[in-house]
């Protein structure tokens, strides 16, 4: 067998593999969030928020020492054991029975999220350099897997629970354990074995490119790109169901369409990083980040203000008050009238509203200028739903574009330790999978307002493209002084 089509045998195995271990990992967004939906758990919305994180901790924290174990040991071996011991809490999760015993099944089974650390290094380990870029990308399409679990476990939810609306969803955990358990096997039997050339065997040498600021920087990034994927491709379905009130299906389907695009983009956001250069991408991925997220800041609102008036042009006696008007002296003042619109929810950019509320009587004495009724004003932003889901989506694929254009610049900067690098920039990014939930579970608690997690998300995507830009800009100074300088003396 030629040697590329052995790395595309293995690439596909890797693939198919990540995508499933994905759809484990954010098992718990559905999950959780049907359990509470119907009663089954009364857990808190911060409790919720913790159990959504719980799985994404571990698959993150251990993403570095599993990433070092297959550098070390090659992929197949760690890839085949991972899969086997991380079935067993999800065989076990039916016997779940508090917060506690679901949160610890949860921090086990989240132990599928490391898959990523092990794929980037045994994948890298196959290809050569001009191959890396896509190779990565087409690896990490399994980032899809998100939607596979948003799309299918709803509709299975409510058809096991169609019988036994108690214990039916218990069905689910084990199909999960199941498949991972196929996958092993298939591991197994067709993958074969190979450790990355390159790699320096003392623990010491493979921690040292931590000490490296650059990869901090990766791991920002990816905190961003990869890490808010994450927590969104959870947070979307409680956020659809409670400020648009759609069906845990339809809110699947809805959060479906974010994960999915994001997840198959990958790949041609390695193909534009091989193409462009990952830095250039990087800059369009954090400009669009800012854009569409601060589009995303305006809730679903209603504001009530002080709007225009009336004015008594004379001083005298109200003598007859309707609806219409006030007539003061014979005079008549034309009152504004409420009017109750229907398709405000369909407008897609806020309706206003004014209309005067009478505030004086009949036989009342009023001076001139005198206030006869009093303004309001209303504005009604309905955040169309298409609208949100539309630039749901874009967000998404923007972020897919960034998580392949990050990946991209590991093999250039550290070729020989892709999977200790790769490890530690997918465990800073899938801790921000893990704080997202969390802190947007707190913010919302704080604020009241769901859009709160855009605000969030805003202020750090402008953090990441300023850190990224000052590099920049320090790197050019470094690398020619004299251009600076030519520039600042002609300008």
């Amino acid at each position: 067998m030629s040697s590329l089509s052995q790395s595309h045998r293995i690439l596909f195995l890797n693939t198919l593999a990540f995508t499933i271990c994905f759809a484990c990992w954010t098992l718990n967004g559905v999950l959780v969030t049907y359990l509470v939906d119907k009663g089954i758990f009364n857990w808190t919305i911060v409790e919720t928020g913790w159990l959504l994180g719980i799985p994404i901790l571990s698959g993150s924290i251990f993403r570095l020492p599993i990433g070092i174990l297959t550098d070390k040991y090659g992929g197949k071996i760690v890839f085949s054991i991972l899969l086997m011991l991380c079935s067993i809490p999800l065989f076990l999760l039916p016997f779940a029975d508090s917060f506690w015993s679901f949160a610890v099944l949860s921090f086990l089974f989240g132990l599928v999220g490391t898959s990523f650390a092990v794929g980037i290094g045994y994948t890298s380990a196959w290809y050569p350099q001009n191959w890396q870029g896509r190779a990565l990308g087409i690896f990490g399409m399994g980032n899809a897997g998100a939607a596979i679990t948003t799309f299918i476990a709803p509709t299975l939810l409510n058809n096991f629970s169609e019988t036994d609306p108690q214990n039916g969803w218990k069905i689910l955990p084990v199909i999960y354990g199941t498949v991972l358990v196929l996958i092993g096997i298939l591991f197994i039997v067709f993958a074969k074995n190979k450790i990355n050339s390159g790699v320096s065997k003392s623990m010491k040498e493979l921690m040292s490119p931590l000490k490296n600021i650059r990869v901090w920087r990766f791991g920002t990034y990816y905190f961003l790109v990869f890490g808010f994927f994450v927590a969104y491709s959870q947070w979307l379905l409680p956020n659809f169901m409670n400020v648009y009130h759609t069906s845990l299906v339809m809110g699947g389907m809805f959060a479906t369409m974010f994960s999915l695009p994001s997840g198959i983009i990958r790949a041609f956001g390695g193909y534009l990083s091989d193409k462009f250069g990952a830095r250039k991408v990087m800059y369009w991925v954090l400009g669009s980040s800012i854009v569409i997220s601060f589009l995303l800041m305006f809730p679903k609102m209603e504001i009530f203000t002080v709007g225009p008036g009336v004015l008594s042009a004379t001083n005298g006696i109200v003598t007859e008050v309707s609806a219409e008007a006030i007539t003061v002296n014979g005079k008549e003042h034309k009152i504004h009238k409420k009017e109750i619109s229907n398709n405000d929810d369909k407008a897609i950019f806020p309706v206003k509203n004014s209309w005067q509320e009478i505030v004086v009587k009949q036989n009342q004495e009023v001076k001139k200028k005198e206030l006869l009724a009093q303004g309001v004003t209303q504005i009604k932003f309905s955040a169309n739903l298409w609208v949100y889901v539309i630039l749901v989506i874009l967000i998404g694929i923007s972020w897919g574009i960034g998580k392949a254009a990050v990946y991209k610049h590991i093999p250039e900067y550290f070729p020989n330790e892709v999977g200790v690098v790769g490890g530690m920039v997918g465990l800073i990014g899938g801790l921000g999978g893990f704080i997202g939930p969390i802190i947007f579970g707190y913010l919302l608690n704080y604020t009241g307002l769901w859009t709160s997690s855009w605000i969030f998300i805003f202020i750090v995507s402008i953090l990441c493209l300023l850190w990224m830009h000052r590099t920049i800009i320090n790197g050019m100074r470094k690398k020619s002084p004299d251009f600076t300088r030519d520039i600042e003396h002609n300008h």
